[in-house]
């Protein structure tokens, strides 16, 4: 690391440095500076095309924040010696500087429904504080990231001009992936329904992303790049994608796929006990929706690309995005299976609310 990004926050060269490693687009660093600690992080200038907008996203949350609701916590970043918000120079790319917040700790899987809930409330909590704010004033800062209609589009396009013999082996997902367009066409509906508003939304809430404190307290949602207009849908279907079974999506074994009832129940207390009235009876009914949304998408998104040769996501291994969208599939299907009973724990958590 170039010694004038850290002297352009302030910071002697002879800082202590140390990767993070659970970050999967920017680079993370830990600084220590005598008894100081700092984040350092490198946008993905690949992903995120415009870091200013994302740090202009950062400060108007953060200002109203700061306004509405100046108890809770949210970790912006510092500023650089002439008072930037990013450190940019062309041949190390873009900067940024974060306070470590003291006590904290992340987590890379859910291992307990309490932890679950923690992290639901908090990412609600995130949503609920800001619901006053015009999430219209935010830039997008990975357009189309979570537009099931362009990645159906995306997946149909592949089926006409992807790797034929790949085409071939996956006809059994493919036909999966076409059987439960409905889910589409659900989106489709959404984006039209004046009861499903368009809010500030984090769009990335696996549990690393939030800070726990040393008795697995939630403290606060961290990496914020993905702020942007949203609906909620986005980031409950994102929490029951990546909660709810005990295996990732990097499992080759679907026997170990499944859904947790108890994980579930403990997503949905933890973001209704926060979010509460803030969402529509419309938005309530959606709960289960959210998650068939996420997981099919994602589904779709691996498979796609390993119709067209691994160009985005890329493989270890030749077949790895065929088992990712098979594993995904899987998990939509126990989503389904599950449905009932599921929709009855929704209908207890919520009759309150």
């Amino acid at each position: 690391m170039a010694p004038g990004i850290l002297e352009a926050f302030g910071l002697p060269a002879e800082c202590k440095i140390e990767p993070l490693t659970s970050g999967l687009i920017n680079n993370t660093w830990k600084i220590t500076a005598g008894n100081d600690r700092f984040v350092l992080q490198r946008i993905n200038h690949q992903v995120f095309k415009r870091p200013f907008d994302i740090a202009a996203n950062i400060r108007m949350v953060d200002d109203h924040l700061k306004e509405h609701a100046p108890q809770y916590l949210f970790v912006s970043p510092i500023r650089t010696r002439d008072h930037r918000e990013i450190y940019y120079n062309e041949a190390d790319g873009h900067f940024r500087l974060f306070p470590f917040v003291k006590g904290s700790q992340t987590i890379n899987v859910v291992s307990t429904p309490e932890q679950a809930y923690e992290a639901a409330f908090h990412f609600g909590k995130f949503t609920r504080l800001l619901s006053d704010f015009d999430a219209t004033k935010l830039y997008v800062a990975i357009p189309d990231f979570h537009n099931l209609t362009l990645r159906f589009r995306q997946f149909e396009d592949a089926l006409l001009n992807g790797n034929a013999n790949r085409i071939a082996e996956s006809k059994l997902l493919i036909n999966t992936i076409k059987s439960q367009s409905h889910i589409v066409n659900e989106f489709d509906k959404i984006k039209k329904d004046a009861d499903v508003r368009l809010r500030v939304t984090h769009h990335d809430t696996k549990i690393s992303n939030v800070l726990f404190d040393t008795n697995g307290k939630g403290i606060c949602v961290i990496d914020l790049d993905t702020i942007m207009p949203g609906y909620f849908i986005s980031d409950v279907g994102d929490m029951l994608r990546t909660y709810l079974s005990p295996a990732n999506e990097e499992v080759k074994d679907f026997t170990e796929i499944d859904v947790r009832e108890d994980f579930f129940r403990a997503i949905v207390q933890g973001y209704i006990s926060t979010m509460g009235t803030a969402l529509s009876a419309t938005e309530k009914k959606l709960i289960i929706y959210s998650g068939q949304f996420l997981i099919y998408m994602q589904a779709m998104r691996f498979l796609t690309d390993y119709i067209n040769n691994d160009v985005y996501y890329g493989a270890r291994y030749p077949e790895q995005n065929l088992v990712r969208a098979g594993n995904q599939l899987q998990l939509l299907k126990k989503l389904n299976d599950k449905a009932e009973t599921l929709h009855k724990i929704v209908l207890d958590e919520t009759k309150h609310s």
